[in-house]
């Protein structure tokens, strides 16, 4: 399946800022010390002996789940905080099922190409998604014409990682609350900034979440990445931004940027004095990164379950949640049924927001 890598377009003003890049990974940080290069190869050669292997498991497909090796597609490049994540979690959870789990990188699309392999594998239990928030959720409002539908084509497993965003300001800016932000916003209409990792970003949309749920007219300033837009807001090119904790916290500490809130419903654990969106003035307000598994539609609940209690496992133990909170991630599990419904509820929420702004993907 291949994609066109579509730019995004956005009603909004652009007040001289760089072009958007077309969408961007959530952010992580911390990657792994083997070169992409050498990662990627390494995987094909596992990849290519699962499939040689394929015909002489073709005997086994009664037998007891799992008799073979697992995939685990992720939607992103070798290299990266998530794929790090992963392949700290697959032998632990190949131990646990008494399988292999060999961790298959399809990058790029925004999540869509690694997401359609999965949405239409054999629901035998065989090909897991390593899911994230942007490609369910978010991308299905912003592209036409996907040729998935994650209500349809998927069952999810469970829930395992999510991380929360932070309200950053640069400190040259007169305010210390978010009230006093949006008195501000309020008060000088079109005249504040606020930078983004590209159109279309889990870090623009909770600008325009934040815009729609104030009322205050702030720009959005959109760049290629967490990186650049973090140097805008440093800068003073822009004002303020929806920044990861891995991202924004050591400028926070560093005095250079000010700290306002986080986007979640309750307090994170890796800055636990910040007060929440949703305390100071905007109930309901959350907007988090999460990561979780999902299966084709139609694997039986059996393995669902079994696949559920082990991953739930091997995410609560110390060596695994240690890394997590390396890429800033927090533990966030459930049952399949409540992983169903914050799919559902936030792909609602977003798609709500994305037609009243005018957000989509030509």
């Amino acid at each position: 399946m291949q994609f066109a890598l579509f730019p995004l377009r956005s009603a909004q003003r652009r007040a001289g800022a760089p072009r958007a890049a077309p969408y961007s990974t959530p952010p992580l940080a911390n990657a792994m010390t083997l070169t992409k290069a050498a990662m990627a190869a390494a995987a094909a050669v596992a990849i290519a002996a699962l499939l040689a292997a394929a015909p002489a498991y073709a005997a086994k497909d009664n037998a007891k789940w799992p008799s073979h090796p697992i995939r685990l597609v992720l939607p992103f490049p070798p290299g990266g905080g998530t794929d790090t994540l992963a392949r700290i979690m697959a032998p632990k959870l190949g131990a646990i099922l008494g399988q292999p789990i060999v961790v298959d990188n399809k990058g790029g699309a925004a999540g869509n190409i690694a997401t359609d392999i999965v949405a239409k594998a054999d629901p035998d239990g065989y090909t897991v998604l390593m899911g994230f928030n942007t490609a369910l959720t978010m991308n299905p409002s912003l592209y036409r014409n996907l040729p998935f539908n994650v209500e349809r084509d998927f069952k999810p497993v469970t829930l395992l990682a999510s991380a929360q965003y932070v309200l950053v300001v640069n400190p040259d800016l007169p305010v210390h609350s978010v009230q006093d932000l949006i008195n501000l916003a309020k008060s000088k209409p079109g005249q504040l900034n606020y930078s983004s990792s590209g159109t279309g970003s889990p870090l623009h949309l909770a600008g325009e979440l934040f815009k729609a749920r104030t009322g205050a007219d702030i720009t959005h300033i959109p760049y290629k990445g967490g990186g650049p837009a973090t140097i805008g807001l440093l800068s003073g090119q822009a004002q303020l931004m929806f920044g990861s904790v891995s991202a924004v916290m050591p400028h926070v500490k560093e005095g250079k940027l000010r700290a306002l809130a986080v986007t979640g419903l309750k307090p994170s654990d890796v800055a636990p004095d910040l007060p929440t969106l949703d305390k100071t003035g905007l109930p309901g307000f959350n907007v988090t990164s999460w990561y979780g598994f999902l299966v084709p539609k139609g694997t039986p609940d059996t393995i669902v379950n079994q696949l559920s209690a082990a991953a739930q496992k091997v995410v609560q133990m110390p060596e695994v949640r240690e890394a997590m909170a390396k890429q800033g991630l927090e533990l966030s599990i459930d049952t399949p049924a409540e992983f169903a419904t914050l799919i559902k509820t936030e792909s609602a929420t977003w798609a709500d927001l994305i037609q009243k702004m005018n957000i989509h993907a030509e």
